[in-house]
């Protein structure tokens, strides 16, 4: 999910969505498919065994606790209730974990849901729903949305905010307006002189980051939040930390297993990423992702019969780029009387759907009225993937998922650079080829660097990691999960068969029993078991 132009965000939860033309539903996460077989392929199930803690240091650390940071690892949490069935609490860390005692702390927000059945409780389960960038604390506000009651019931789920997003000192790069036009502006400009001025707005994105931000905007990485995670395991009280990751959730917790292996409790990394791709390599996987996924859309449109695209896959395929091709040249009137669509939400609007098969539909109805020269229903989805609401950002998501990711990784290439990549890119995807291409210059004036490097994905002596993939999920291709499962040591491949992106709670019962009876029971799936 590194430096491409998408600002990957999961929408793995119940979003309620007005749609143009008077209809109202919720976008949901459900894809309603069972498992063609829930019997395993290999193997027995299992019991783990959780690792033996080190003895030294503080009682609720698996291993010593690092130095300088006894402050921070012997912190208690103060839950208070905060409406809705959920407790909040604030998690004190260090900006800089290699000056722990230089400057103010940072604040970052908690929000958990106990489990219902407290007698029965098992411990906590931290979770991730992805981005980066996305606020997680969302996971605990709308956590009947994510989670089954399976899960509920036995788990006290602990979600936050990481550092630079959501209520944990957010950064900030650019004003609404702004924004706005960062997000509508041609994501494969046509000349070099369109490839400049994408270029220049790259720059002034990250300039604005270091002048609206504070120092926090160099301690964004994706390693920080991972020590964050353990600064959080320790206040929790747990000698290991039980995890559900999605998406960039899995970088995450990948990333935290090879950290602190020894600390490794139930974890479950569903819709992962392969940590090992260049910059150049993830854009290329990304882009046949979300090209699979428009061909089985399609496919579904054209299966149905009569359908509006054409009457065959690329007949359809045809029909979608002719329409963006038509709206780049002349963006189309929608219903908010301040903007058009441009060809930018245009594409954002096309893409959002296709994390979910059960948002199809939706597609349906913005690609039809797009058709009929009415861009109201892509600009709506365009704002639903940018967390835009009411003429305003409900969060920093678009433009942390950008800090995060070019501070993980800052490469990039020159404008002048990119056309020599369209043939790579259109052959892995004939639709978005080359905007995945011109995501290539993403990175382009990043004005700071990481203070610690990202350790090799390896979790050696790690309890057993669940690592899951869908088979055409677009967002992260079931072949980066395939990657991670043998990256690491004790990697356990589990495997959906179905669309959209991310596996659990989506309506296959053979996913969700193998997720919950490892994060509640300790019961490790099969490694490559399908589903």
């Amino acid at each position: 999910m590194n430096k491409t132009v998408l600002w990957v965000v999961a929408v793995v939860t119940v979003l309620v969505l007005g749609v143009g033309g008077g209809l109202t539903a919720a976008l949901v996460a459900d894809d309603g498919d069972e498992p063609t077989t829930s019997a395993p392929t290999d193997g027995d199930e299992t019991d783990t065994q959780d690792p033996e803690p080190d003895p030294s240091g503080d009682p609720s650390v698996a291993g010593p606790v690092p130095e300088g940071l006894e402050e921070y690892y012997g912190q208690q949490l103060d839950w208070s209730d905060c409406g809705g069935g959920t407790e909040c609490a604030t998690l004190t860390v260090p900006v800089d974990y290699e000056a722990p005692g230089d400057g103010d702390p940072l604040k970052l927000k908690l929000q958990r849901v106990p489990a219902a059945d407290q007698a029965g409780r098992v411990g906590s389960v931290v979770v991730n729903p992805g981005g980066p960038g996305a606020p997680g604390t969302t996971m605990a506000e709308n956590s009947s949305g994510y989670f089954r009651p399976q899960l509920l019931e036995r788990v006290d789920i602990v979600a936050f905010d990481p550092r630079g997003t959501g209520a944990s000192d957010p950064v900030d790069c650019l004003s609404d307006a702004d924004l706005d036009a960062f997000v509508a502006q041609d994501p494969a400009p046509d000349d070099a002189a369109e490839g400049e001025a994408l270029t220049e707005e790259q720059d002034a994105f990250f300039a604005g980051c270091v002048a609206s931000s504070d120092d926090l905007v160099g301690h964004v990485s994706t390693v920080e939040a991972a020590r964050d995670m353990d600064v959080l395991r320790a206040a929790l009280g747990e000698e290991q930390l039980s995890y559900l990751g999605f998406s960039y959730g899995t970088t995450l917790g990948s990333t935290y297993a090879s950290l602190f292996p020894a600390n490794v409790g139930r974890f479950v990394l569903d819709g992962a990423t392969d940590p090992t791709l260049d910059f150049r390599e993830n854009a290329l996987s990304q882009a046949a992702g979300f090209q699979t996924a428009l061909n089985s859309y399609v496919d579904d449109c054209v299966a149905g019969g009569d359908c509006f695209l054409g009457a065959d896959r690329e007949a359809g395929l045809a029909t979608i780029t002719s329409l963006l091709d038509s709206i780049e040249a002349s963006p189309l009137p929608t219903d908010d009387s301040t903007r058009d669509l441009q060809i930018g939400n245009a594409f954002y609007g096309l893409i959002t759907p296709l994390y979910s098969r059960d948002n199809w539909s939706f597609l349906d109805e913005a690609l039809q009225q797009a058709l009929d020269g009415d861009g109201s229903t892509l600009l709506l989805l365009s704002d639903l993937y940018g967390s835009r609401e009411g003429g305003t950002y409900t969060d920093n998501s678009l433009e942390a998922i950008l800090a995060i990711n070019c501070l993980d990784d800052p490469s990039f290439i020159e404008p002048d650079e990119v056309p020599a990549e369209f043939p790579a890119f259109e052959a892995a995807s004939p639709t978005f080829g080359r905007v995945f291409a011109w995501g290539l210059v993403g990175c382009h004036g990043i004005q700071v660097e990481a203070a610690e490097p990202a350790p090799e994905i390896r979790a050696e002596g790690a309890a057993p990691i669940v690592v899951i993939g869908t088979t055409r999920d677009p967002a992260t291709p079931y072949e980066e999960a395939v990657a991670l499962a043998e990256q690491l040591a004790s990697g356990v491949l589990l495997t959906r068969d179905g669309d959209g992106h991310t596996a659990y709670n989506k309506g296959n019962s053979c996913i969700d029993e193998a997720v919950e009876g490892y994060l509640v029971d300790g019961t490790v799936p099969s490694d490559g078991q399908r589903c």
